[in-house]
């Protein structure tokens, strides 16, 4: 008998009394608790952070008959109990009345859960100062204080700056509170999607570990390929693995890759269809926003290297696409490297081919306004470029730019026009799940982009305003030379664009014959 799927419940307690499927993280919860006091965690949303925090809950409150058979019930201390104080924001707020009213409630429910009195909860840092220490001092036992989604107020509202930055401040005044009172504090743990800087939100509150990229605690939330070959293996027999990877693997927190397990339970629950369950579940249009307004070149999301502080948080001031991509889960670690003078580098990539082809597919909406015609564009430059009729290929695109809305062009410069046409035109292909590569380094230069299909390689270079030059730059530099030993057929794909016609003036192309 298959144990019932969790889909949708974040409540620890509620999976182990329902008999729900949970993959054991309690051991990895006492080795926090044994290792530190102060932790913050950021991870993408539908991560199974809400479930951890729970998780945590559950162990101090001392709920031993919810632990049976799991890693952390021989390893604690069932005889201490202690109180919590949890802070989790769950609806959204959009003016600072309906933010303060938030923080209010949440304070009024762990008074009444812990039976304490705060009489003034307009003064929410103050409110939560005196709860901290007369639980203390009611229960004999320090406090611990687990924070949800401690970034809320914040991320609903980054399309209001003004909002974002009310909030931050509603959120200092209530987390400082944290270091002031740590003689009444056993443990603290906050989590949430962004990394925003200590000192905008924390402010005073150094003292937080930051366990985000720990190589120790990359799978303290998602499923590894042992849980699925394990705890969830029954569940998948009918599946294809190798799908199931391709698709939903390869979110990569500096260790080993996880699934996203809203991924998992759904593509479980609906007869393994592969389809996009986390993405679907809502991107912010902030993001796509962001792209638009400063004419983001999307190629450079396909192997993007970045430092530390790039990815390590961002400020309301000074909003980087990066970082967020980052966080939200729109990109992932591929791989680290140390600089030559000091620090690290990562190189970032989408996770799997939900993200790859969702993401792109959502692209294209907002950089062509192409909502109704886009699919019939998508099958037949995926029919083309598998049947090599390059022809066909030449007025597709034609086509495709011919139907964009003028007004898409208005913020874009005519020296980034160029941009704005590869990054259609990688959008569309992306969203096709191809293998792309864009800027391919060579000896002779950079390929704007290189596509692969099993027994096809084209080779893509553009420029705008200078007719021909596409196709002369290609065979001047011989990019094609890359690929020669894969004994697949190479076409080398020379597109000029206009800024004044908004659309191709050439397209040339030359197929490479290949001898061995």
């Amino acid at each position: 008998m298959l144990k019932k799927l969790p889909i949708g419940i974040q409540t620890f307690s509620k999976i182990q009394e329902g008999n729900y499927l949970y993959v054991d993280k309690t051991g990895m919860s006492v080795d926090l608790i044994e290792n530190g006091e102060y932790y913050f965690l950021s991870r993408p949303r539908r991560f199974g952070k809400s479930l951890f925090i729970s998780t945590l809950q559950a162990l101090f409150e001392g709920r031993q008959e919810l632990f049976t058979g799991l890693a952390a019930e021989t390893r604690w201390d069932w005889l201490v109990k202690y109180p919590v104080i949890k802070i989790s924001f769950a609806g959204v707020a959009r003016t600072v009345a309906d933010m303060k009213q938030d923080v209010s409630n949440i304070l009024q429910d762990n008074q009444e859960r812990l039976g304490i009195d705060c009489p003034d909860t307009t003064d929410m840092g103050g409110c939560l100062r005196l709860l901290i220490k007369n639980a203390a001092e009611k229960y004999r036992q320090k406090v611990v204080i687990l924070v949800d989604e401690y970034d809320k107020l914040i991320l609903d509202n980054l399309d209001q700056i003004e909002m974002a930055r009310e909030a931050r401040e509603i959120l200092k005044d209530l987390y400082t509170t944290i270091k002031d009172s740590d003689e009444f504090i056993k443990f603290a743990f906050l989590t949430g999607v962004s990394r925003f800087g200590k000192v905008s939100v924390f402010s005073g509150l150094n003292n937080l570990k930051d366990i985000t990229l720990d190589k120790r605690y990359a799978t303290i939330c998602g499923y590894t390929q042992a849980d699925l070959n394990t705890t969830l293996k029954a569940h998948l027999q009918q599946a294809d693995k190798d799908r199931v990877r391709e698709w939903y693997n390869g979110y990569n927190f500096n260790g080993e890759p996880v699934y996203n397990p809203f991924d998992i339970l759904l593509f479980i629950d609906n007869d393994f269809i592969f389809n996009n369950y986390w993405f679907a579940t809502g991107t912010p249009t902030f993001l796509i926003k962001l792209i638009r307004k400063h004419n983001y070149y999307l190629p450079k999301l396909a192997d993007l290297w970045v430092n530390n502080s790039l990815i390590d948080s961002f400020q309301l001031e000074d909003i980087r696409l990066e970082p967020i991509l980052f966080q939200a889960g729109y990109l992932t670690i591929r791989q680290v490297r140390e600089r030559e003078r000091g620090g690290l580098e990562y190189l970032l990539c989408m996770p799997n081919k939900e993200v790859q082809l969702a993401f792109n597919d959502m692209v294209i909406d907002y950089l062509t306004d192409q909502i109704t015609s886009k699919n019939r564009y998508q099958d037949q430059l995926y029919a083309q470029l598998k049947n090599g009729d390059l022809n066909a290929l030449e007025k597709t695109l034609t086509a495709l730019f011919a139907s964009i809305p003028y007004n898409n062009y208005v913020n874009n410069t005519i020296s980034s026009y160029e941009g704005y046409f590869a990054s259609v035109i990688y959008a569309y292909l992306a969203s096709l799940g191809l293998d792309i590569t864009a800027e391919d380094v060579t000896s002779k230069g950079r390929i704007d982009l290189t596509v692969k299909l099993k027994d096809k390689t084209y080779i893509l270079e553009f420029k705008v305003d200078q007719p021909g030059s596409a196709m002369n730059q290609l065979m001047e530099k011989n990019y094609q030379e890359k690929y020669l030993a894969e004994n697949n057929s190479i076409y080398l794909i020379g597109i000029d664009f206009s800024s004044i016609e908004k659309n191709i003036t050439t397209f040339a192309w030359k197929r490479m014959t290949v001898k061995f």
